[in-house]
């Protein structure tokens, strides 16, 4: 899939609209419109990255940041003294379903273990 069929592509462009939590250079971040818990918030890169299996070691510094901008936004939407999730599903398998990296942030209750 390229970047230009990519619903998180349209996303960054503005051609599919999104409740934005944050917009930087690199990476946005939005309301999941599915959410699986009260916090349901998704990291994304600008750049069309497939999935994490795909990334490369240019973008290590991108991956880091993602997460640190998770972290960000779980003491803003204030749970991150209780506790949230992060999570990135890769491939099919993996429970990934839209093709384009992306890190979910969820929050907001106790969440169970194991996930799926």
């Amino acid at each position: 899939m390229s970047g230009s069929d990519c619903l998180f592509c349209k996303i960054v462009e503005g051609a599919i609209p999104a409740e934005l939590v944050h917009e930087g250079e690199r990476l946005i971040a939005f309301r999941d419109i599915q959410p699986r818990a009260p916090l349901h918030v998704l990291v994304i890169p600008r750049e069309h990255i497939a999935s994490l299996g795909t990334a490369e070691a240019s973008h290590r510094d991108l991956l880091g940041e993602a997460l640190l901008l998770a972290a960000d936004i779980a003491r803003a939407e204030g749970v991150a003294d209780d506790g949230y999730r992060t999570v990135i599903n890769t491939g099919g398998d993996g429970g990934q379903t839209v093709h384009h990296l992306h890190v979910h942030l969820l929050g907001g209750r106790a969440l169970g273990w194991p996930p799926g």
